[in-house]
């Protein structure tokens, strides 16, 4: 689709934001050969993140070993169980369960609830504070307004941190982002992303799951349109670019 759009007219594309897919980053080159290459920093913080909770899980899922594990014994001994509950009334699992929203935001934002599970949280589990700090940080050095060479060193100190941390799952993001260095700065240039792009592919999914399906893709795509009035940023959406010329 995007081969039917003027050589002329393809060529004078500057920028394209795209996540992290090699085949995305092979149609771009291919398409738009005079365009610089941004990773989107959404798609960043989201590996991130998802290894913030991807520890969280493990951890929960030992919590309830142990919880089916102590009532298990009580049962035995003939004693009714009750299990531990920290300061704040959680037990073990509700504590990693209830934990899981606060870990995506900053701790400014947090309500004085979620500050004191988090302080309990983190006290219990010292590799899901590690974890978080780094997913904080690496929000941080995408949310400063500086420049890429600044950015450049910022990242660099953050490839050390991952290193002393020695979380696994942090080893493995920052060897991807390793591998997309040079993509991921070029966020810098103009701070672009596709974020508009992304949130107006996420309503049409939910719009064709509402609709339980698509048989007519014509009218589907003629209501589309009508609804959210946005022809060009949905031809945009559907090819997943969002483009500066």
């Amino acid at each position: 689709m995007l081969q039917k759009i003027g050589e002329k007219q393809r060529h004078a594309v500057k920028e394209v934001t795209l996540d992290l897919s090699d085949s995305m980053r092979k149609i771009v080159r291919t398409t738009f050969p005079k365009a610089d290459r941004v990773i989107d920093r959404f798609h960043i913080q989201k590996l991130a993140c998802d290894a913030v909770q991807e520890l969280r899980v493990k951890h929960r899922w030992a919590a309830i070993q142990q919880a089916n594990d102590e009532q298990e014994e009580a049962k035995l001994a003939g004693e009714s169980y009750e299990p531990f509950r920290y300061p704040n009334g959680d037990t073990r699992k509700e504590l990693l369960i209830r934990s899981r929203y606060l870990l995506f935001k900053s701790a400014n934002k947090w309500t004085e609830r979620q500050k004191q599970r988090a302080a309990i949280l983190f006290s219990e589990y010292p590799d899901i504070k590690k974890a978080y700090g780094l997913c904080h940080s690496l929000r941080m050095i995408f949310a400063k307004n500086t420049i890429k060479d600044a950015a450049r060193l910022s990242m660099a100190k953050w490839y050390n941190k991952v290193e002393e941390a020695g979380l696994h799952s942090f080893n493995v993001i920052a060897s991807t982002f390793y591998e997309h260095y040079d993509e991921i700065l070029n966020f810098y240039n103009n701070r672009a992303s596709n974020a508009l792009a992304e949130s107006f592919n996420a309503k049409i999914k939910l719009f064709r799951a509402n609709l339980r399906g698509v048989v007519d893709k014509r009218f589907f795509l003629f209501r589309i349109a009508k609804l959210y009035a946005y022809p060009i940023k949905f031809l945009l959406s559907l090819q997943r670019v969002s483009i500066v010329t």
